[in-house]
């Protein structure tokens, strides 16, 4: 079974089935989740890779640990964030299990030395 069908005489693609994302953007988030995030402390980390073309990147916690999921829509600064700059954020746990986190409102608190690009630069 196709999960995309052809309008009639059209050859325009119209998903019929998409599964959902399990990612929580700001878009999608729950009161209870959001509760949640207003519950957490505010913790610290230096960006390890991010891509603003793919939309997500990854931080390293200065307390050690995995390496936490960022999403583009979770950076609320000027700048696109670049590998080494540090950053303030919180933890929103990701579902099904609520096993693992994501950051959320993240703040670059210190950048690193290079050309920082502004959101609105990106097309």
């Amino acid at each position: 079974m196709s999960d995309i069908s052809e309008s009639e005489g059209d050859s325009t693609q119209v998903p019929i089935h998409l599964i959902p994302s399990p990612l929580i953007t700001k878009r999608n988030r729950t009161p209870s989740t959001c509760e949640r995030i207003l519950r957490s402390k505010t913790l610290y980390g230096n960006i390890k890779l991010f891509c603003r073309e793919k939309g997500h990147g990854f931080i390293t916690p200065e307390d050690g640990g995995d390496e936490i999921f960022v999403h583009v829509s979770d950076v609320e600064d000027e700048f696109v964030p670049l590998p080494g700059d540090r950053v303030k954020y919180q933890l929103c746990p990701i579902p099904p299990k609520f096993e693992k986190f994501q950051a959320v409102h993240v703040h670059i608190v210190d950048l690193k030395l290079g050309i920082h690009k502004k959101w609105e630069n990106f097309h």
